[in-house]
């Protein structure tokens, strides 16, 4: 719509303006409310399906921090290998209480590189889960955007069954809807 009462509408804008004003058969006031319907419908998929896309990417996010961190401690199981096998090496090089030292020196490495591995481990595992979390949101995403590409087919469809005033259209119209519903339900239901 622009300025000084020049208006410029689509033909499915005109159809509905006209049912408005001037009355008009039960058809074109039932396809009118039924694109209404998926129009919203489609709108509550669209937002689900970004709340999902969202979720996915959190937990990609955190899958990818967690990884970094069973990195650095891996790193740090290795340094603490370094150091015992340098200790180890010590010992065989020194003798009395040098000796001694080093012998307990390969003890405490041994002690702290369990204690690194189990945190690793920890962070590994934490770091798959989230992985895991964020397939399932992925598989679930792609759901809803199925269902809202199916409800706009078949608002497209509604369209032009409005414009041709071809009723057979219908079956389409409200087949491409069913579909698009049930992939909203399969997405609802994380199948």
């Amino acid at each position: 719509m622009s300025g000084h009462g020049f208006h410029v509408h689509g033909p499915h804008d005109h159809e509905v303006e006209h049912v408005a004003h001037h009355g008009g058969d039960n058809f074109t006031a039932r396809v009118a409310v039924l694109t209404a319907v998926l129009s919203t419908i489609g709108a509550i998929f669209g937002y689900l399906g970004g709340h999902s896309q969202n979720a996915a990417l959190l937990y990609k996010n955190e899958a990818a921090i967690q990884k970094t961190s069973a990195s650095n401690q891996w790193n740090y199981y290795q340094a603490k290998s370094n150091k015992q096998n340098l200790a180890e090496l010590s010992i065989t090089l020194t003798t009395g209480e040098a000796r001694e030292k080093y012998a307990q020196e390969v003890e405490r490495y041994k002690k702290e590189k369990q204690e690194i591995k189990v945190e690793a481990d920890k962070l590994e595992a934490v770091a798959r889960e989230a992985d895991h979390k964020s397939e399932v949101e992925m598989h679930v995403h792609e759901r809803w955007a199925l269902a809202t590409t199916l409800l706009q087919v078949a608002i497209a469809m509604a369209a032009i069954t409005l414009l041709t005033r071809k009723r057979w259209m219908l079956v389409g119209v409200y087949g491409a809807a069913g579909l698009g519903l049930l992939a909203g339900l399969a997405a609802y239901l994380h199948l």
